[in-house]
């Protein structure tokens, strides 16, 4: 009898729990239906699960929703509801969902990015603050412009290798803001060491993120775990090594002004360990060494798919600068298509395909006449967004003129690529700094042409191969980089060798 009780018990929980999904589903944004305390896990592919996301804003709208096991999902499919309710609401859409994997397995909660709105992300978010806000990025241009002409130097004189110079010069900027060391090859253990790290932030990646009860489980029978322990250990020793290279030399009085030396100093008031400093500084070298090299790559493969705009970029360059020098960080206010250029860049084929780390909810909400419940995760689907016919008509086309052309302030600033509201990304100044001056150094410098097959056409690489991590960067492919001129190759020998005496000094 108490067998039938406890049979009749399940039952009952079971059927009230598919009564509660069925109910709160009908009231949510449309979208794939799933199954009852699966959700739609198996309909959404491990990998580039942002197609999907797309093809299900086409057929549903702009907001969507879905399940991953018990955990609802909100997918923001055009620019105005990420505006409406992760900018205008930001007061409850400034969380971050639980991240099992990516954010307790591997790094037991230290990555600031994913943390929840609380105090240990607010004093992460102070230290990124300080060390990336506008007027501290200014100060970073001349090393900028030092590593630029270094990269294209390199370009020249070996531009079948031009990936690794573009990652070399991200990594050494990063490097040198953050820990006051450069970077001479992407072959160095530092870079490589940073560039293995485990992409775990995919939706639908692991099974363990839909269902946190596997937890539960006996520790020897979490599978999951095995690989994120072992990288966390591997992290911890990197981190630590970089915290206390920067203490030594900070000791010694050998290190230029970084953003390690200033959070060490003040270690005592912000009251973080010295792990969670050495996590907190290492957030813009994780971060920012792929997305500002891929989003050069997407800058040249759009240059092979798009000569006309290359051409009408270097009449720019040749009519305010000439040949006689280099494009500098002056030259910016009269050099309004280069400009835009970089936001179509931008928006073409986007690196942080799914608008950065995804958001969550932390109070039950209503969009337009939608329910949205508290502790849904939020992902702004760039890959769906910067492809909006309605926003960015012809999206296929690189068109920089349509932000010349338009009148929606914007898309004038167009800080959309770099996330919104208070998750807005805060590196985001450097990193366009760094977009603008070699952008600007490569079109003036170089034709970019289509690698030769030999007997047939020039080849062009595919504009849609891109790689499946969290941030998508083009698949490698070949192209050539030709001199525009002798006063081109003159000038940026020299430039290089002023370069190179700066920078042995700089450290």
């Amino acid at each position: 009898m108490a067998v039938w009780g406890q049979t009749l018990l399940s039952v009952a929980i079971v059927v009230f729990s598919v009564i509660r999904w069925w109910s709160r589903r009908k009231s949510m944004p449309p979208g794939p239906l799933g199954i009852p305390l699966i959700g739609n896990r198996f309909q959404l592919p491990a990998v580039k699960p942002w197609r999907k996301f797309a093809e299900w804003n086409r057929q549903y709208g702009p907001v969507v929703s879905l399940f991953l096991g018990s955990s609802p999902v909100i997918v923001l499919g055009t620019a105005q509801p990420a505006w409406d309710l992760l900018e205008k609401r930001s007061d409850i859409y400034s969380s971050r969902p639980r991240f099992v994997v990516a954010g307790e397995i591997l790094s037991n909660n230290k990555r600031g990015l994913m943390l929840p709105n609380n105090e240990h992300w607010r004093k992460w978010r102070k230290v990124l603050h300080i060390g990336f806000h506008s007027r501290r990025a200014e100060t970073y241009k001349e090393i900028q412009s030092l590593e630029s002409k270094v990269m294209i130097h390199q370009v020249l004189s070996d531009p079948k290798n031009y990936e690794r110079h573009l990652q070399r010069f991200a990594a050494s900027v990063v490097t040198s803001v953050t820990y006051g060391r450069r970077v001479n090859s992407v072959d160095e253990w530092i870079v490589k060491e940073n560039m293995e790290a485990m992409d775990c932030s995919i939706p639908g990646k692991y099974l363990v993120e839909s269902w946190p009860w596997l937890l539960k489980l006996p520790r020897s029978l979490q599978w999951f775990r095995r690989e994120p322990e072992q990288r966390r250990q591997r992290d911890i020793t990197f981190l630590m090594h970089l915290f206390n290279d920067v203490k030594t030399r900070m000791q010694n009085g050998t290190i230029p002004d970084c953003l390690a030396a200033q959070t060490i100093s003040s270690m005592n008031q912000s009251g973080m360990s010295e792990l969670e400093v050495a996590y907190a500084v290492s957030s813009p070298f994780g971060a920012g060494i792929e997305t500002t090299a891929g989003t050069l790559s997407v800058f040249i493969l759009a240059m092979l798919h798009f000569p006309e705009v290359m051409r009408a970029a270097q009449a720019e360059l040749d009519r305010i600068v000439g040949h006689d020098r280099m494009p500098e960080f002056d030259d910016r206010e009269n050099l309004p298509y280069i400009v835009a250029i970089i936001n179509e860049t931008l928006r073409w084929r986007p690196v942080a395909i799914l608008g950065g780390t995804p958001h969550a909810v932390t109070a039950d909400d209503e969009y337009n006449g939608m329910f949205i419940p508290k502790g849904s995760t939020i992902f702004s689907n760039f890959f769906g967004i910067m492809q909006d016919p309605v926003m960015f008509p012809s999206p296929e086309m690189f068109r920089p003129e349509r932000f010349l052309e338009t009148s929606e302030p914007r898309l004038q600033t167009f800080e959309l690529p770099f996330g919104f509201g208070r998750r807005v990304c805060p590196g985001m100044h450097l990193a366009l700094n760094s977009l603008f001056i070699n952008i600007a150094r490569l079109l003036w410098a170089f034709d970019i042409l289509p690698a030769l097959s030999e007997g047939g056409p020039d080849t062009l690489p595919d504009p849609d191969n891109f790689t499946d991590g969290f941030n998508s960067r083009p698949v490698s492919f070949e192209c050539r980089f030709v001199r525009r001129n002798v006063k081109v190759e003159s000038c940026i020998e020299e430039e290089w060798q002023i370069a190179k005496g700066k920078l042995e000094n700089w450290e």
